[in-house]
């Protein structure tokens, strides 16, 4: 019986292992829009697809970075700067896009444009810190979709878009996770209504990679900031001893075990726009596959419990 189940794993995996090596054919013809090119993973992705002959259409935020990749690309690689919570620089974006793909519609649209925010106790934050990381995360990432979405369409192409472990376990505050848990939300229901369109979308969920985004000082700062215009009534609660533990963890626990190897995430990121048989989810970094994965699909009280164990406890605790 054991014999059986072995032999069928392996058949299963060796099936996988072959659908996932073919590659889709005509690459260097095939257009892939990015957000988010001026660092990070959208900087390194999209020097890496230019570099593997494809032609890609790069959003910056800035004009400065915009140059930066410009000079470290060839020149298939395109350029354009991209606000993504401003409605009309989408629309002179997608109307740039159009202006460059034509008929041939846009292969792939890589939705990577994201910050951070401040992750703290929701107590400490205030609804404008939520609305900022929604806009960029979330509403800035759907409306781009839709506006391009009948040139991915035209092209029977791909949308890959960045999630996080943080969109599958949520463990702290902040409106970062719960932007990601939207991003894993409407990618599962763009999916579904795509696919008789012969679109294919893709959700990466890296773990903890050493970006911008996980900058130290910035991560630290932001935490500072919000505890430093907290109520009082909220800082009693806690107390100083909270914020120097809860610091403390950033610091020395979190962010340096922060993976610096960023082609883990765009090899995944490739791969959605290349293969021929794409996976629906890409689960970048050890931390990713080993812990946080796992540990999302465990009962939640013993999930509370770990989570629990590890955050430092509040001065008025019970």
């Amino acid at each position: 019986m054991w014999l059986y189940l072995v032999a069928l794993m392996g058949l299963y995996y060796l099936v996988r292992w072959y659908r996932e090596r073919q590659v889709v054919s005509h690459l260097q013809d095939k257009y892939v829009f990015i957000t988010g090119c001026g660092s990070g993973f959208g900087n390194l992705l999209a020097r890496q697809l230019d570099m593997h002959g494809m032609r890609v259409l790069a959003a910056c935020r800035t004009e400065k970075a915009a140059e930066q990749l410009r000079a470290q690309a060839s020149d298939r690689l395109e350029t354009v700067t991209l606000d993504v919570t401003k409605t009309d620089g989408i629309t002179a974006a997608t109307q740039w896009v159009k202006e460059r793909v034509g008929d041939r519609g846009l292969w792939g649209l890589v939705n990577n444009a994201g910050i951070y925010g401040p992750s703290a106790p929701n107590e400490w934050l205030t609804k404008q810190d939520f609305v900022t990381t929604l806009d960029v995360n979330l509403l800035g990432m759907i409306e781009v979709t839709l506006s391009l979405l009948p040139l991915v369409r035209k092209a029977r192409g791909r949308v890959v878009n960045v999630s996080s472990v943080g969109g599958r376990l949520s463990a702290a505050g902040g409106g970062y996770s719960i932007s990601k848990y939207g991003v894993e939300a409407f990618s599962d229901s763009l999916r579904r209504e795509l696919a008789p369109f012969g679109v294919k979308v893709a959700i990466i969920e890296p773990g903890f990679f050493k970006t911008n985004m996980s900058n130290t000082e910035r991560v630290l700062l932001q935490v500072q900031e919000v505890w430093d215009r907290a109520p009082p009534e909220i800082k009693e609660i806690y107390g100083e001893k909270y914020l120097a533990s809860y610091l403390k963890l950033l610091s020395e626990h979190i962010l340096p075990t922060c993976n610096e190897n960023l082609s883990e995430v765009t090899d995944c990121m490739e791969h959605a726009l290349t293969a021929c048989h794409p996976r629906t989810r890409y689960s970048a970094g050890w931390d990713a596959k080993l812990l946080y994965l796992p540990i999302s699909y465990m009962p939640t009280s013993l999930v509370e419990t770990v989570v629990s164990w590890v955050l430092p406890r509040p001065a008025k605790a019970l």
